[in-house]
């Protein structure tokens, strides 16, 4: 992990090292702190915090009640402890994760992202809560909140920004697609909670080896994309060969489960025989079904 807090290999422990993030109070006494749900069911849902006990879980009695069978009936409880709000499991079948960490009680920072069974909810907590939550609800109009890559729309969005920007200057750019391989495997041999796993872990190698100006986006279940401006085929033929190599060298993992995935991908160039963004976009299409009737695992142009 990034900051103060370490983990072994079964458990997360508290270790502050620092000071927490303390829950500020309003002018009228009250605390300061939320958690928004930023993937899964009631996306967007603000749960305010205070002093009294916050328990997640699938019982209808919880104060927040995510209806999944990987959820248990009480999963988690976040409680004030003095100045810091404190997120403990309680005795859960598939455990919290704090930041993709496996928690048994930990201090929750600003930011931190908690997952209970397929669900995100994002803590918060400032001076200026009702701000910070119209941020992250705008963030969420562009953002996947699993991958933390960009959105459907947003990519949609791009893809019609560049075909306009490519006809008005005359400007080149390409678009890579690609999926995982035979992912219901993956969900079928070590679950659904795996299967986001794997790609929220793709989600983040993807962004650390694309330029800055290339956008990443989740355009469906397992399937992304790539729009590189002012790259040609070529380029993103290579980039796409560079992904696909470091997709199959890396290894995810999963609650001490380590495997392999593999990825195919589409590459297509935007030009003037298309009438638009959809032909486009079907054409790279067209050119990652290619690599998956060829074997999959490899680049097609």
């Amino acid at each position: 992990m990034s900051d103060d807090r370490t983990t072994n290999p079964n458990k997360t422990v508290v270790a502050t090292l620092g000071p927490p993030s303390a829950a500020p109070r309003s002018a009228d006494g009250e605390r300061q702190a939320c958690l928004v749900v930023i993937y899964g069911e009631d996306l967007g849902r603000r749960v305010p915090l205070g002093v009294d006990p916050v328990v997640i879980g699938r019982s209808s009695r919880c104060e927040v009640q995510i209806d999944q069978e990987s959820v248990s009936r009480n999963h988690c409880r976040v409680n004030l402890q003095g100045s810091r709000y404190v997120i403990c499991d309680m005795g859960s079948t598939n455990g919290t994760y704090v930041n993709d960490d496996l928690v048994d009680e930990i201090d929750l920072r600003d930011g931190d992202q908690v997952k209970v069974g397929r669900t995100i909810l994002k803590f918060i907590v400032g001076g200026n809560i009702e701000g910070q939550y119209h941020e992250e609800i705008y963030r969420l109009m562009t953002v996947d909140g699993l991958t933390q890559v960009h959105n459907k729309r947003y990519f949609e969005e791009m893809l019609e920004r560049e075909v306009s920007r490519s006809i008005r200057y005359d400007r080149v750019f390409s678009l890579i697609v690609f999926d995982i391989d035979h992912f219901k495997k993956v969900n079928d041999t070590y679950g659904h909670l795996a299967g986001d796993s794997v790609l929220r872990q793709l989600g983040l190698l993807i962004r650390a080896h694309v330029r800055r100006d290339d956008i990443v986006a989740r355009t469906g279940g397992e399937e992304f994309g790539i729009i590189t401006p002012e790259i040609r085929r070529d380029g993103a033929a290579e980039l796409a060969k560079k992904l696909n190599r470091l997709v199959a060298e890396t290894n995810f993992e999963f609650e001490g489960a380590s495997f392999k995935v593999t990825v195919s991908l589409g590459v297509a160039e935007w030009d003037t025989s298309f009438k638009g963004p959809e032909d486009l976009l079907k054409f790279a299409d067209e050119k990652l079904y290619e690599a998956k009737r060829t074997g999959r695992d490899r680049v097609c142009v």
